[in-house]
């Protein structure tokens, strides 16, 4: 048997699918919320990421200490992520616990009790946590290069949010926001493995019994107009850090696995433009990438190097070379073919972990609100173009379109 996708929509308004992969003895179960950073208030900067969180800390099920224990003790986990867009709650195991995995993360979604007491430990380690995060510049660097493509929107602000945000969260505040945005019409269940969707089906149905909360859309600010912003700031390091991009499209865009080629023509790997020109040729860095954000509404294409602080400029005037390139003339046959290659290899070897096929189901399904085979994505990669690369680099790369964000050591 080859592995088949379910869907159900639910009375309820909660969307469950399912991907059945008989070859497997695992399987992976994701509760996806669709609310991120970017539903938050300015005074909620990180409540989203602070609840995922908290939810850790007790159910009306069982007490903080067992939640993990749950799915460890059958040889299984359990975690959870928050993005500009999504929470994700996840559990792995054996295939004979799905309905343990499947209550774990619905207990986290529908049961938390929010202790007060946990609610002021855990600012503390978010706290702690948001340092760690500073302290590490070419994570860091990140943050400032949002806020310059989306200034004054909530795109722009950091998902864990800062120090003075945290510190303000009450549990009220926490009730509020799920209140608003753990609601049925706004939760995807996601699951794959070795299962069958009628058995996913009965246990959400019985997981989610009571849940009756009423639905609440997902009324997001739109991104505002584009106009470049270039960000610097010192701090006591020694390497610099610099990414240079710009604003693209968002995932309903038909453009974007055209985008997805150049990007991995530009910088997706050690044989890729950057790589090859700044790195393999100078010797001025260890690590140049390019990457893609997508959102529903938006996105961004950017370019990551660090290096020294004396080749800054340079590396800047090289990024900006590759970049001139790809819009000005179309790349050759074999290039494009090897980009296509590298591209669909890494989708098909990413398909033979569960827990990428779970997250597929629920990102696609959050972000597109359809189920898109994966033959039909290859198609897609197979049907672009060399002109259309160019067409779009051409597009995106026209001078006075970029934004950057540039950690400087404080002594250079």
């Amino acid at each position: 048997m080859t592995p088949s996708i379910d869907r159900t929509d639910l009375d309820s308004g909660v969307r469950v699918l399912s991907e059945t992969i008989p070859s497997v003895g695992s399987v992976a179960v994701g509760a996806w919320v669709d609310a991120g950073s970017r539903d938050e208030t300015p005074a909620e900067g990180g409540i989203t990421h602070f609840i995922e969180h908290m939810v850790f800390k007790g159910t009306r099920r069982r007490r903080g200490y067992l939640i993990n224990q749950r799915m460890e003790s059958v040889g299984g986990y359990l975690n959870a992520f928050t993005s500009k867009e999504h929470t994700c709650f996840y559990a792995r195991g054996l295939s004979e616990h799905l309905g343990r995995g499947l209550e774990s993360v619905l207990d986290l979604v529908t049961q938390p009790t929010l202790p007060p007491r946990e609610i002021e430990k855990e600012k503390d380690v978010v706290v702690e946590e948001i340092k760690m995060y500073e302290d590490a510049p070419e994570d860091h660097v990140f943050d400032h290069y949002e806020a310059a493509l989306y200034p004054d929107h909530p795109l722009g602000r950091p998902v864990i949010g800062t120090p003075e945000s945290v510190r303000s969260f009450t549990r009220d505040d926490l009730e509020r926001y799920i209140g608003r945005h753990y609601v049925p019409n706004r939760l995807v269940i996601s699951v794959a493995g070795n299962v069958q969707h009628a058995d996913v089906v009965r246990h959400v149905d019985r997981l989610l019994a009571g849940f009756e909360r009423a639905p609440q859309p997902a009324e997001r600010v739109p991104s505002e107009a584009y106009s470049p912003v270039d960000f610097t700031v010192e701090r006591p390091i020694q390497q610099a850090h610099l990414v240079l991009g710009t604003r693209a499209f968002g995932a309903n865009d038909p453009r974007r696995t055209t985008l997805s080629v150049l990007n991995t023509i530009l910088g997706g790997g050690m044989s890729s433009r950057l790589n090859q020109n700044i790195r393999e040729k100078y010797g001025w860095c260890y690590s140049v990438y390019s990457f893609v954000n997508v959102q529903t509404d938006s996105g961004d294409l950017g370019v990551y190097i660090g290096t020294d602080a004396s080749r800054v400029d340079r590396s800047r005037t090289l990024i900006e070379r590759e970049l001139g390139k790809l819009a000005e003339s179309s790349v050759s046959d074999r290039m494009l073919s090897r980009a296509k290659h590298q591209l669909k290899g890494s989708i098909v070897l990413g398909l033979e972990s569960t827990t990428n096929r779970m997250q597929r189901l629920g990102r696609v399904e959050l972000t597109t609100g359809r189920i898109v085979p994966v033959d039909e994505v290859v198609a897609e990669i197979d049907a672009v173009t060399a002109d259309g690369v160019r067409d779009l680099a051409a597009e995106l790369f026209a001078p006075g379109r970029f934004s950057s964000a540039l950690i400087l050591p404080s002594d250079a």
